[in-house]
Formats: structure tokens, C-alpha cells, sequence
């Protein structure tokens, strides 16, 4: 198949691409910018927010994968979950539509859902039901979070573990997460272009173990080679006067969204594994081959 995939150059991006490529298909990645590229990789300029360029690049291509996401918004600069959840995804549908393209896949998250506290998982759920209207021959994935060598969120906490003698901790730090290893949602990705009876169906993507927040913490510590991580708990109450005041500022490190999806919980039954029919990596094995002591 030829493929064009917007998203391809962000981390998870990066997965699917190779995992696409070592089965054998083409590519058309939606790029900023031109750079050097794999064999079997060609770039399309262009935008996700720019229906022509989304129209153009899918000409030719057999299918079309939208794995744009932002995780916090900064409106002054037009990035906003409206234009890149909204506005790309019914671009990119739109591009496919018109393009005669009838199957196409999508990368929401786990928790998004109709009346979600956070506005990411109500604008993830807003673009899965642009799909779900569309007439394509859609698969949805949410998955949980997402670990592996360039991920955001596991090499954050790790800095915070070797650079800090304490890591704060929002609330009691006994919400539990369910990682996922970035290889095993590529896997998933590139095996539904394969299975017919993954057409119409979303799938919420989780690894095998339930974490904690604390436990996560210690599960990174470990890899790191630490005997144990100082937590400094901070109460959820107070946390939800001071982020509001902060989370304007770029450089501070969480939002209120992000705040709300992490102690709501982000976990999965794990019936993905009985469609794609393998076990997905264990967060421990999985971050101890990248995370260095």
C-alpha cells in the first residue's frame, strides 16, 4: 500500500513509520519541512490544518493515518485542540473522501468521551465522531500513555528522579495508569491495514500492568538504578488553586487538563490483545532500554 500519514514525524510517529516500512509499504508523510528521508519515505509539505496540502498529498495513496495530537495548547501561536484535533482531522477525512481513499485510521486517547472533564479528551472524542459519520472505513485507537526512547512523559519524570532529591506528587499519587510501549500501538496500527474486521472499531490501547502514579514513579527509579524515590505529595485541593494561576506559562510543567486526565485515572481491560492476538511489553522491561542510571 501507499500510505499517507499525517503526524509521521512525531514520536509515535516515528514507530509506525518503521514498522510500516518493514512490512513492505509505501509512504507520503506530511511534513513542515523537507529533511532527509528513509528509503520508501517520500515527503509531502504541507500542513494538517491546511485542507489543499491534506487534499494534494493523499492523491495516489491507498490509505490515509492521522496521528496528529498536541497534549497542551497554546493559542497565540494557533495551537489549539479546535484546529489540530477538529480542523486536521475533517481535513484529513475530507482529503481521503475526495481522494477516493475509503480506509483510513485514527490515534485518539484513552479517556476521551462525550462530557470528559478535560477539554483534550472531549476534542479527541469530537474528531472520532467526524470519522464516525464519514462513510470511511475507519479504525479508532486510544491509547494509553505511550512510552519509549524520545517519549515526553517517562524521559520527563526520569530527569525530575536524577536531577531532584524529592519528585512532587499531585494528590496521594494512588490514581493508576496503564503504559503502553510505542512499538506495540505501531504494531497495532500497521496490523489493522491487514484486518478487514477492524473496520469500524475503536480499540483502547493499554499495556499489562496497572500502575500507580507512585508505583510508576518507582518503576522509572529502578530502571535508573535507584533503591527508592522520594515523593513530596501535593494536596489535589491546593493544586487545583495553583495550576489555574500558572498553566498560562509556557514553562510551566502541567496544565489543568493535563492535571485532570492524570488523576482520573488511565487504565483499559486490555481486549485489544484478543483482535491483534499478541502481549503487549511490560513498562519495566520496556523503559530499562532506553533509561540509563
Amino acid at each position: 500500500m501507499r500510505i499517507f500519514v499525517s503526524g509521521a514525524t512525531g514520536f509515535v510517529g516515528g514507530h509506525l513509520c518503521r514498522e510500516l516500512l518493514a512490512r513492505g509499504h509505501d509512504l507520503r508523510i506530511l511534513v513542515h519541512s523537507r529533511r532527509g528521508a528513509a528509503e520508501g519515505v517520500e515527503q509531502f509539505q504541507g500542513d494538517v490544518t491546511d485542507a489543499a496540502s491534506c487534499l494534494e498529498g493523499a492523491k495516489g495513496c491507498d490509505a490515509v493515518i492521522n496521528l496528529v495530537g498536541i497534549i497542551r495548547e497554546f493559542p497565540g501561536r494557533g495551537v489549539t485542540y479546535s484546529r489540530l484535533h477538529l480542523q486536521g482531522t475533517a481535513n484529513m477525512v475530507a482529503a481521503a473522501r475526495e481522494n477516493g481513499i475509503s480506509r483510513y485510521l485514527q490515534m485518539s486517547a484513552l479517556g476521551s468521551r462525550p462530557g470528559a472533564a478535560s477539554a483534550y479528551h472531549r476534542s479527541k472524542f469530537a474528531a472520532e465522531e467526524l470519522l464516525r459519520g464519514s462513510g470511511l472505513e475507519w479504525t479508532i485507537f486510544r491509547p494509553s500513555i505511550v512510552f519509549g526512547p524520545k517519549d515526553d512523559f517517562v524521559n520527563k519524570l526520569a530527569g525530575y528522579i536524577r536531577s531532584y532529591p524529592a519528585v512532587p506528587v499531585i494528590g496521594d499519587g494512588l490514581y493508576r495508569l496503564q503504559p503502553i510501549a510505542a512499538d506495540d500501538v505501531a504494531r497495532c496500527f500497521a496490523m489493522a491495514l491487514e484486518m478487514p474486521a477492524t473496520v469500524g472499531q475503536t480499540y483502547e490501547l493499554c499495556g499489562p500492568q496497572r500502575l500507580t502514579y507512585n508505583e510508576l514513579l518507582d518503576t522509572i527509579g529502578l530502571a535508573l538504578g535507584r533503591k527508592r524515590v522520594v515523593k513530596l505529595p501535593n494536596p489535589l485541593a491546593l493544586m487545583k488553586v495553583v495550576v489555574p494561576l500558572l498553566d498560562r506559562l509556557p514553562f510551566f510543567p502541567i496544565t489543568r487538563d493535563q492535571m485532570t486526565m492524570l488523576v482520573e485515572e488511565n487504565i483499559c481491560d486490555g481486549g485489544w490483545r484478543q483482535t491483534f492476538g499478541f502481549e503487549p511489553v511490560g513498562f519495566g522491561e520496556g523503559i530499562g532500554g532506553y533509561l540509563k542510571g
